[in-house]
Order: structure tokens, then C-alpha cells, then sequence
């Protein structure tokens, strides 16, 4: 059974860092793009960041370059998003997804992150 648990979500001040985890399991992890994606209630899904299966590449929204980075380890089955410099248009739900070429995509249940003094 194919799983990712997001977390590390929770409230932040203007300025602050937060780190979100995603544990996977069920698939082979190692063979997947790992990506990070946001939601605003009422707005399209949209990318946040991904890395490529062996963590040699990475890319990133351009709302959050220079702020957040997006990390893996195949070892633990797991994909990290470090954020910093956290913006209060940072707040959304997180999702954890993972693809690879012509195969289904998988999603997590998401994270609330909430960026607010």
C-alpha cells in the first residue's frame, strides 16, 4: 500500500523557518521524482519544488527560490522541504508527490503551513 505522511506543518511568524518531512512507503522510492506542492483554498495546486530520483536535480517555483530547499534521502525513504524567510503568501496546505515517467502519481494528505504574526 502506497503511502506518504507529511510533516512538520504548523504556525510561523513572518520571517520564521519550518521544515516539512514526507515519509514513503509501498513503491520504490529511490526511482521517483520527489516534489513538493502548495494549495491556497480556492486556487489550482501549484509546484513548490522537486528533486530527480537520485537527488542530483532540483527545481524550483521562483516564489521560492532562494528561501526554500528541497532534499532527499533514499536511504530513509524520505524528501524534506526546508523553508526559510517564510512570507505570510507562504501560507497554503503542503503536499508531498511522487511521480516518475508514465507511471501514477501519488499524493500525501498535505501539511497546513500558516505564516502569520
Amino acid at each position: 500500500q502506497v503511502q506518504l505522511v507529511e510533516s512538520g506543518g504548523g504556525l510561523v511568524q513572518p520571517g520564521g523557518s519550518l521544515r516539512l518531512s514526507c515519509a514513503a512507503s509501498g513503491f520504490t522510492f529511490s526511482t521517483y521524482t520527489m516534489s513538493w506542492y502548495r494549495q491556497v483554498s480556492g486556487k489550482e495546486r501549484e509546484l513548490v519544488a522537486a528533486i530527480g530520483s537520485t537527488g542530483g536535480s532540483t527545481n524550483y517555483a521562483d516564489s521560492v527560490k532562494g528561501r526554500f530547499t528541497i532534499s532527499r534521502d533514499n536511504a530513509k525513504n524520505t524528501v524534506t522541504l526546508q523553508m526559510n524567510i517564510l512570507k505570510p503568501e507562504d501560507t497554503a496546505v503542503y503536499y508531498c508527490n511522487a511521480r516518475r515517467f508514465l507511471g501514477t502519481p501519488y499524493w500525501g494528505k498535505g501539511t497546513l503551513v500558516t505564516v502569520s504574526s
